[in-house]
């Protein structure tokens, strides 16, 4: 009977509550005027979901910080002392010494842990933070999405009260424990995330994605075979990878928003987020997009979800009951009249009018999301930062929408007081390969360069880059005027950049007779698609390996020139030419617009080796099943008896066999790994992540050591370094492997 009564009672309020009220949280009159909106803002809330999100936060943070922030490898990362060029946002931020660096990181993650657990929770944000966005604006080369996000979700947790639920501040605390939040806590929260969503979804409206070539790559990864049973890896490419890919971004935000719908979007967020984490290597943002996902339930879902533990288990979960208490962050409206007895009248909280704080994070909370909204659109102010893309990858949550491949990159030096012209090797004094794409970076990188080349005799340096990049697809072409001096360079952030060459967008229709093309040629034969502006050359070196070398021109006039032989040839549309291999060439467009054509090349020396290796593969299985009756020469006895250490690198043994061996060896220790069971799979996995976790902490125990009492000796620092260095030997072995092999696939050891 007291079931039933329920159930009236709960449809009768059904049938009362409004529409907008089942589908929005609210009615409209709590948007009509600016002291609704306030109260709306500043409702009371169940803090439940929003305290279930801080402690999964901070425990992705703190693993972060080990990994992605670079804390395993910080002393790689900085290079302490050594000449090295760095692209921080504001030049003048520079890295502290490593000992410092590792404080900052130490710090960082004590108040990732504090965030985790509620523990001194304002304090802890702030530490967070602080230390989070100086590494962060320290090197832009590290930037992208996701890494902009957690500084996002850190700064809005500083100013929320998160710590009113499942936190230590809690039980220090009565008046925090299981205190009411107010709306715009969630507010904030969810419209970033909806923002990160809907905004990725809008940038994939571009051309490039919807016709399919952003991303095309993907549809080859292991993830999608399923798909393969049913479509060929074209159709994948466009309709699952990118036309899902598209759906997914632009309605997963209002998927998650509604009741009716947030299952269907549960399903399909989580598929995503967890096939990107196979995808691609983006840390913890997979796992910190699917810690979001729940911030859309009802916020009082994790007291109905643990509520069904056992009740033995309740003391170590987060409390399913009391009901929350009052707070002074929130606005309580007067109870309505005729509702209720005196207990409820009683229980309820005393109602209270919106004080200055309340209408100023109502206001804050607005101008937030309109800046949130604004700011991937901004870059008609920061026009420096424009490349071929706009800004500065990693506020504009452009995922993805953009592949690049660099074929040709040529750094050149001109001494301004000898006038002497020398090479540099691209990416000298720096580690990364970001400043390639972006005009700001490389605008750092010449400066960098001039200030250390002097130090080589070189007075007074000029620095020249010819840069080839493709983007989606497109011709490689030059995306900088090699003709511009750029340490002299004009650059502001504020005015489009002059030596930034344009991209040519008319000429991405021939992307389909690349297809075509790439199509027609067997498996030994590549092509490179060239496109240059006209008054300009591409110098370039035919490799001796290369044996089969040809030149077509596809639209445009261009002379070719062997160095050399000192000899020019004019080619036309469809006319094409050998180059000899061996030797320098440069081609001149000298059309009125700009000129197309294609480099068809054959690795003659990496042919000959796959014939050498199947005639070894033949023999050395004719051997194992008895067919080969001849005795083998001693330089060939390897195929029967194997490789030892030993005898890798033995005169004896003919060269081909003993690489042969070499690759066979790996390849089958690669089989064995791919094919190793589950358990395998995660001891590996568990056992690197353990050791590149146990580097962190105690190459931070060091430095920590070294701030407090000095730097012990020589040979003390010496050991404690290496023991800091170790790794399971088995570990270490296929990591070496791994890297031979990809070595040896692409035979670049010969």
């Amino acid at each position: 009977l007291n079931l039933k009564e329920d159930y009236k009672k709960s449809f009768r309020s059904m049938k009362q509550t409004s529409t907008m009220k089942r589908l929005f949280g609210f009615e409209k009159e709590d948007i009509s005027s600016w002291h609704r909106l306030v109260c709306l803002l500043n409702r009371p809330t169940d803090p439940a979901s929003l305290g279930i999100f801080r402690f999964l936060f901070g425990m992705l943070m703190a693993l972060d910080i080990t990994q992605e922030r670079g804390l395993s490898h910080l002393d790689y990362k900085y290079l302490d002392g050594a000449p090295v060029c760095r692209f921080p946002l504001f030049n003048f931020l520079k890295p502290l010494p490593m000992d410092w660096m590792f404080f900052v990181y130490f710090v960082m993650f004590l108040g990732a842990v504090g965030i985790m657990l509620g523990c001194f929770y304002r304090l802890a944000c702030l530490m967070f933070i602080s230390t989070y966005w100086y590494v962060f604006f320290l090197d832009k080369t590290t930037w992208n999405n996701h890494s902009y996000l957690y500084g996002l979700i850190g700064f809005q947790l500083t100013l929320m009260d998160a710590n009113r639920y499942w936190s230590l501040d809690g039980l220090r605390n009565p008046r925090k424990r299981n205190a009411h939040v107010p709306l715009w806590n969630y507010t904030l929260l969810r419209t970033q995330i909806f923002i990160v969503y809907f905004i990725a979804g809008v940038k994939k409206l571009d051309a490039d994605w919807v016709e399919g070539y952003s991303m095309k790559y993907l549809a080859h990864h292991w993830l999608f075979e399923p798909f393969k049973l049913i479509l060929p890896v074209e159709l994948i490419s466009l309709m699952v990878v990118h036309g899902g890919g598209l759906i997914l971004d632009l309605t997963a935000g209002y998927l998650l928003f509604f009741d009716a719908t947030r299952p269907v979007a549960f399903f399909f967020v989580s598929y995503f987020h967890c096939m990107n984490s196979q995808l691609f290597s983006i840390g913890m943002f997979s796992y910190t997009m699917l810690a979001t996902s729940p911030l859309f339930c009802y916020p009082d879902w994790p007291r109905r979800f643990f509520g069904r533990f056992p009740e033995f288990l309740q003391p170590i979960l987060p409390f399913v009951s009391p009901a929350p208490i009052s707070s002074s962050s929130c606005v309580y409206p007067k109870p309505p009249s005729g509702s209720g007895g005196q207990q409820e009248a009683h229980a309820a909280p005393k109602p209270t009018t919106p004080s200055f704080k309340h209408k100023f994070r109502a206001i804050f909370t607005i101008l937030y999301i309109m800046e949130q909204f604004f700011l991937p659109y901004s870059h008609f102010i920061t026009q420096g930062y424009n490349n071929w893309t706009n800004g500065l990858y990693g506020y504009s949550w452009d995922m993805m929408v953009h592949a690049r491949s660099h074929q040709h990159v040529k750094i050149t030096y001109r001494d301004g007081v000898t006038g002497d012209v020398g090479y540099l090797n691209p990416g000298v004094f720096t580690q990364s390969r970001r400043w390639k794409d972006h005009g700001d970076m490389l605008k750092q990188y010449a400066t960098c360069l001039s200030e250390n080349l002097p130090q080589f005799n070189i007075s007074d340096p000029e620095i020249y880059f010819d840069i080839w990049v493709s983007i989606n697809d497109r011709f490689q072409q030059r995306i900088f005027d090699p003709r511009v001096d750029i340490v002299k360079a004009d650059w502001s952030p504020f005015r489009p950049n002059s030596w930034l060459m344009p991209l040519l967008v008319d000429l991405s229709p021939w992307r389909t007779k690349f297809e075509e093309i790439e199509g027609s040629l067997d498996n030994q034969t590549e092509v490179v698609f060239i496109a240059d502006f006209p008054g300009l050359y591409l110098e370039n070196y035919v490799s001796e390996d290369l044996g089969n070398t040809s030149v077509q021109v596809l639209e445009g006039l261009v002379n070719v020139e062997i160095v050399d032989e000192k000899k020019n040839y004019s080619l036309q549309p469809g006319e094409k030419m050998q180059i000899p291999a061996g030797g320098y060439h440069k081609v001149y467009t000298v059309s009125e617009g700009p000129s197309c054509y294609m480099y068809i090349y054959v690795n003659t020396t990496e042919a000959e080796l796959q014939k050498n290796f199947t005639k070894l593969s033949e023999l050395q299985e004719k051997v194992r099943n008895g067919t080969e009756t001849e005795p083998l020469p001693p330089e060939l006895q390897p195929l029967i008896t194997g490789l030892d250490d030993q005898d890798s690198d033995s005169s004896v043994i003919d060269p081909v066999v003993r690489i042969f061996l070499k690759r066979q060896k790996r390849m089958q220790e690669v089989k064995k790994r791919r094919e190793a069971s589950l358990i395998e799979r995660f001891q590996r996995f568990a056992s690197k992540k353990y050791y590149s976790i146990r580097r962190g902490f105690l190459m931070t125990a060091i430095a920590l050591r070294n701030l407090a009492v000095g730097l012990p000796p020589l040979e003390q620092l010496t050991r404690e370094v290496a023991y800091a260095n170790m790794k399971e030997p088995e570990t270490e072995t296929e990591t070496s492997q791994d890297e031979r092999l990809k070595d040896e696939v692409g035979h670049g050891e010969l």
